[in-house]
């Protein structure tokens, strides 16, 4: 059994040491894996994959460059990938004998535009299927974003979540945060799952330095206060900031060890030095702190500062808790819907005459030539992109998205969001959220189960650019 899954098999707390591989890390990243421990629990690595963009150095390649293995998880980013490129990596996996997995949609590739060529990303729920049906008995893991602050978007990403439990996954990995009322948030939303998962909480070392680069990080929240009040602690010395931001560091751990997190992936080490610093500061934690109401009373106290305003996590511009309702879809929102359902039961249910007289239609052997093919993706292209945006992928999905078009997200997302949402903006920030729209949608019109039951597959390379009607229809009709 390989140390992660005997780790949360035996509910043994478990630190995942996050590499970002480049090759001039390397030998550091080998130091800091020879210690195999933190605190006497299991530490193993986690290697990311484009983090940087599609150069950047593989999780494999940069396992098979270690001098001595370690106990390692593979990331895998589906940002400009299809899913031939994920089963050649399960056989590079299956080489090495690797058989545990973290699957990722993937951050926005660096230099992809809305409107310029389009960037393919395989989404992490059709991945985690492909996998799970690939190999059965592998280790998978999936995301979670829960520092979200409008009810759209919070509520699209556990829609998601559910999803990706229902996809295969194990577990689940947070991604970086701060704010350790969303964590209990998260864990709360998770105990209430038919099948509760372990989770694993991603943290780092938060300075003002860090805090300037992670603005420039989709889905990470730093907020104002937050800022000002490590500006302050450099202003005193860089030494002094930097042992408050360790210090800080250790009580989230041993606060997300109290909340019952599996463990914690652990980024921005990159030296043994830091790591003993880390060490030692969860020594002197573990002295002092006995009890959850110990633990809190000294996290709130790592925030501050004499003369510096309180802290608070959340951005200014809003702070929903999960269980809040708050929005509701506009009235035109609702027309949309209702309109756009009625059409497709008419037209596209295989029930009525109409829809069975358009089956019959569209499966003549005219539409099979090339030239018929042709005609018919102009067709259809020209029938739906001025309702719903399509981009005719071949594979129409819209009665699994509410008549929200995924092909009008940047990334082309069918079964949520990603994590790199912010206040309901995608990502690229000349738009809302699609997800958010949808879930507003869901939520008025007695749908939401179709946002947290329906898993939708990848959309096939070869079958992209062709009209979708013939292959909706049977061979019957």
């Amino acid at each position: 059994m390989n140390p992660l899954k005997q780790a949360l098999r035996e509910q043994q707390f478990v630190c995942v040491m996050e590499f970002v591989p480049k090759p001039q890390r390397l030998a550091a990243f080998e130091t800091l894996m020879q210690r195999g421990h933190l605190c006497g629990w299991p530490l193993l690595a986690g290697i990311a994959d484009r983090v940087g963009g599609n150069l950047d150095l593989s999780p494999l390649d940069a396992y098979t460059a270690l001098s001595s293995p370690v106990p390692v998880m593979p990331h895998f980013s589906g940002k400009d990938r299809e899913r031939q490129d994920l089963l050649a990596q399960l056989q590079r996996m299956d080489a090495l004998g690797l058989e545990q997995l973290l699957l990722l949609t993937g951050d926005r590739l660096h230099g992809h535009e809305p409107g310029q060529r389009p960037v393919r990303y395989l989404e992490s729920v059709a991945a985690l299927g492909i996998v799970r049906q690939a190999r059965p008995h592998w280790l998978l893991g999936a995301a979670l974003n829960p520092f979200k602050y409008r009810e759209e978007e919070g509520g699209a990403q556990y829609f998601k979540a559910q999803k990706k439990l229902a996809a295969g996954a194990d577990f689940l990995i947070l991604q970086l945060g701060f704010d350790m009322a969303k964590y209990r948030e998260a864990m709360d939303w998770m105990r209430h799952q038919p099948t509760p998962r372990p989770m694993l909480a991603c943290i780092m070392g938060l300075t003002h330095g860090r805090a300037k680069m992670l603005e420039h990080v989709a889905g990470v929240t730093v907020s104002p206060s937050i800022r000002v009040l490590l500006a302050a602690e450099e202003a005193v010395s860089k030494a002094h900031a930097q042992a408050r931001a360790t210090r800080r560091l250790a009580l989230q751990i041993i606060g997300l060890r109290l909340m019952g997190y599996a463990g914690i992936n652990l980024s921005g080490v990159h030296e043994q030095e830091q790591l003993l610093a880390l060490e030692q500061a969860l020594d002197e934690c573990h002295g002092t702190i006995r009890s959850e109401q110990e633990w809190a009373s000294a996290w709130a106290e790592s925030w501050r500062m004499p003369d510096v305003p309180a802290v608070s996590f959340h951005p200014p511009e809003a702070d929903w808790k999960a269980g809040e309702s708050q929005v509701e879809a506009s009235t035109r929102e609702k027309l949309r819907y209702h309109l756009l359902s009625a059409f497709h039961a008419q037209l596209f249910s295989r029930t009525t005459l109409l829809s069975r007289a358009f089956g019959w239609a569209v499966r003549r052997p005219l539409w099979s030539s090339p030239t018929g093919a042709r005609w018919l993706h102009r067709l259809e292209r020209g029938a739906k992109r001025p309702l719903v945006g399509c981009d005719t992928c071949g594979s129409c999905r819209l009665e699994d998205t509410l008549y929200v078009c995924p092909e009008t997200c940047p990334k082309g997302l069918a079964n949520g969001p990603c994590g790199g949402t912010r206040l309901n903006r995608c990502e690229f920030g000349d738009r809302e959220c699609i997800h958010s729209f949808k879930y507003r949608t869901a939520k008025s019109v007695g749908q939401t189960t179709v946002l947290t039951e329906r898993l939708i597959p990848c959309v096939e390379v070869g079958g992209r650019h062709r009209s979708s009607w013939p292959r909706w229809f049977p061979e019957r009709e």
